[in-house]
């Protein structure tokens, strides 16, 4: 009888250790998911003022370029 209960216990804090794990490392990919996004959107910012700063030198120039063209269709 009291090896059952050990091996009961056993099991039920097995589980429970890896239900712990298994937060820890939701939460830790939630957080590494949610700092690739910022770090998306500002690369993103950065880029699109960089661009809009060149298309305006370029027309400043006088470059004024087309706009470009959506996907033709058949």
């Amino acid at each position: 009888m009291a090896k059952t209960s050990k091996e009961a216990q056993a099991r039920a804090e097995a589980a429970f250790n890896k239900k712990e794990q298994q937060a820890r490392e939701g939460s830790k990919a939630a957080a590494e998911y949610a700092a690739q996004g910022h770090a998306l959107r500002e690369r993103t910012a950065r880029l699109r003022s960089l661009r809009l700063a060149k298309e305006a030198a370029d027309r400043k120039a006088g470059k004024d370029h087309a706009a470009p063209k959506g996907k033709r269709t058949p």
